[in-house]
């Protein structure tokens, strides 16, 4: 049984890693084998992704993932996977077709959605830019350079803060004093909490400051940006892939959103809704519920996998944890790489043009998930 990351983030989105070979490097380091590229809105790190684990000896999974909106859940005031904002629904498509392709007019929409969501990064970077005249700092931020040395084209709100992040430091010659006092007034008197050094934190600070809603550069989203669940469904299947529902399930403190709090309601709604296939990003749960959780779900047919995501400034172990560093069960273990193979015999077969594991329509007959567990296996161990 080997050790799976189904769900990693590359700098065509935002990462942690400062290219692919690094992720791909430490995978090899820590002894997962098999690893799943799942980049917002891109499938650009595909043909990297892919040669990458070849030189490697690493399994591929190509993946991606979206923000959607389900008008109905908005409207209840549901919270789905987004614990702010209700109705707005994550969701990953695994096993895509590899090489991707994707035709009209599923290519025009996702265009679409990258282009609404460079536009609200671009608004938001002439607001920081107001901010820094008023305080005099000195500089201001251009947007086509962050477009060009900091992204493959998918500009995210990581990305303004790490800009900043960087011209603060060089304004300031890395002086840590000089540092917090421009965040004191970039901030509007609050304090920098985080080391200097922890870069992390700072841009985490920056936004939670400046760019969320509250701050000084927020510009709300527009509804434009986010398609409709059922599209986003339709965008995932017609490139090959399974949609996926990626579960938050318990916070620190133990809760949960609306719709993921009753175990047995959300598999039932979640079956309902057309999902066959559910992940988590272990590192935000407790052990014991993680395994709760995955275990039904996998008993009742769901394909289940796990990831890290690594979307964030901070490096974290490619080998995966559920929170505080606890080390996930075999259990656990068995579900992530039963959960894999079946999207390795998936993408395999769409890829010579047969159905996998759901059909042109996203249906899955899960009575044969055992079936491409095996066929997983065989690629997965040649």
């Amino acid at each position: 049984m080997k050790k799976v990351n189904a769900h990693l983030h590359t700098p065509n989105s935002f990462s942690a890693f400062k290219n692919i070979d690094e992720a791909l490097d430490m995978a090899v380091a820590e002894g997962v084998k098999v690893v799943g590229i799942n980049d917002f809105y891109s499938t650009a790190g595909y043909a990297a992704w892919a040669e990458g684990c070849k030189s490697r000896g690493l399994y591929p999974l190509f993946n991606i993932e979206f923000i959607s909106l389900n008008e109905e859940d908005q409207k209840a005031g549901l919270r789905v996977n987004d614990p702010g904002n209700p109705g707005r629904t994550y969701l990953s498509g695994k096993g895509l077709s590899y090489p991707f392709k994707l035709d009209e007019p599923y290519a025009s929409q996702l265009a679409g959605v990258v282009k609404e969501s460079n536009a609200q990064v671009e608004a938001m970077c002439g607001k920081v830019n107001e901010i820094l005249d008023a305080v005099n700092a000195g500089f201001t931020l251009d947007f086509d350079w962050i477009k060009n040395e900091l992204t493959t084209g998918l500009i995210r709100e990581r990305h303004l803060a790490k800009a900043l992040r960087l011209k603060v430091y060089e304004a300031c010659n890395s002086n840590p004093l000089d540092i917090r006092i421009l965040f004191h007034k970039l901030f509007g008197g609050k304090e920098l909490k985080s080391e200097v050094s922890d870069f992390a934190g700072v841009e985490n600070e920056i936004r939670g400051n400046m760019l969320k809603a509250g701050g000084g550069a927020f510009v709300p989203e527009d509804p434009k940006a986010f398609l409709p669940m059922q599209t986003v469904c339709e965008i995932i299947v017609a490139g090959g892939g399974i949609p996926t529902y990626p579960f938050l399930a318990d916070d620190a403190k133990g809760g949960y959103t609306d719709f993921e709090g009753d175990l047995e309601r959300v598999a039932k709604q979640l079956t309902e809704r057309g999902f066959h296939s559910v992940e988590f990003i272990t590192t935000r749960n407790g052990v014991e519920l993680l395994e709760k959780y995955a275990s039904y779900l996998h008993e009742q047919g769901f394909v289940v996998t796990f990831g890290s995501e690594h979307n964030t400034p901070a490096m974290e172990p490619i080998e995966l944890f559920a929170r505080n560093s606890t080390p996930l069960t075999d259990r656990l273990m068995q579900i992530n790489y039963e959960g894999a193979c079946v999207v390795a015999a998936h993408q395999h077969l769409v890829a010579q043009g047969l159905r996998g594991y759901v059909d042109s329509n996203g249906n899955a007959d899960r009575s044969k998930r055992d079936e491409f567990i095996k066929l997983g296996k065989e690629l997965i161990n040649p």
